[in-house]
This record gives C-alpha cells, sequence and structure tokens, in this order.
C-alpha cells in the first residue's frame, strides 16, 4: 500500500493551529513536528509545503472531527474541504481519518506528564497529530 521509506504526515487541523506529524521512513511510529500558528492560506499551504518537502512526505492524514454520535458536523465539513485543497495543491493523497477522541487523549496524556497548562496548550495539537498518525499506522500496518 504504501511505497517503502514514503513518508505519511498527519494533520491536526483547526481554526487557529495545524499540529503536524510525520511517520517514521518505515511508516511504523509517529513524531511530532512545529506546530503552525495560522495566518492565512497562502501562509499555511506554505509551511506545509516546506514540512512536505523537508520530510519526503508521500501521503497525508487529516484528521476528521467526526461527532460522537459519527455524524459530520460543520467542523467536519470545514476539514474536508481543507482536505480538497491539500489534494488540489500538492497531488498526494489525502485521507481523512476520525479523530474522535484524540484531543481528549492528547490531553490526559500531557496531563499525567504533569505539564503546565500554558505548555499543554502549545503542546496538544501536536500530540493529537501524532495520536492521529500512530492511530492511522497502526490500522494500516503491513503484517
Amino acid at each position: 500500500m504504501h511505497l517503502p521509506h514514503a513518508r505519511i504526515l498527519g494533520l491536526d487541523v483547526g481554526s487557529k493551529t495545524i499540529g503536524m506529524a510525520v511517520s517514521d521512513p518505515l511508516g511504523i511510529t509517529a513524531q511530532g513536528l512545529e506546530t503552525i500558528r495560522r495566518k492565512n492560506k497562502r501562509t499555511d499551504f506554505e509551511l506545509l509545503e516546506r514540512a512536505i518537502r523537508e520530510h519526503d512526505v508521500r501521503e497525508i492524514v487529516v484528521g476528521f472531527p467526526l461527532r460522537m454520535s459519527g455524524q459530520e458536523g460543520r467542523q467536519a465539513e470545514k476539514v474536508s474541504a481543507f482536505a480538497d485543497r491539500l489534494r488540489a495543491r500538492f497531488q498526494l493523497p489525502v485521507h481523512l481519518w476520525d479523530e474522535r477522541l484524540t484531543s481528549v487523549q492528547a490531553n490526559r496524556l500531557l496531563r499525567e506528564a504533569e505539564l503546565s497548562i500554558a505548555k499543554r496548550a502549545a503542546a496538544v495539537d501536536r500530540m493529537a497529530a501524532v495520536l492521529i498518525l500512530q492511530s492511522y499506522l497502526d490500522a494500516h500496518a503491513r503484517v
């Protein structure tokens, strides 16, 4: 399914930030990258392009914020439109991946790490991106 050594970029897309994570070359683990503080589409996509080039990304996984019921809400529509723009701009496969509970899980893990609230806020987007990508990698692991 994946080319060997092709890295996958995981994104946690919010209105103010984009958390990023990248897979290791074997597609086994996810590592967090610098979170993008959103400014405008042009700047956001330039920063994404830099990450895609630097890490030789071949696929993108975007956290898809479904409601707990599984229904799509307004945020899911925004993320779906963002994924369409990613496909058009970078000509790469872009997968929407159910992210329910990843922000909750990220907060819990960071709380257990006893980070201050300020540090936790700064790390939660990156951690959510790592959890989204790790969940995708685990579900698609080659046996």
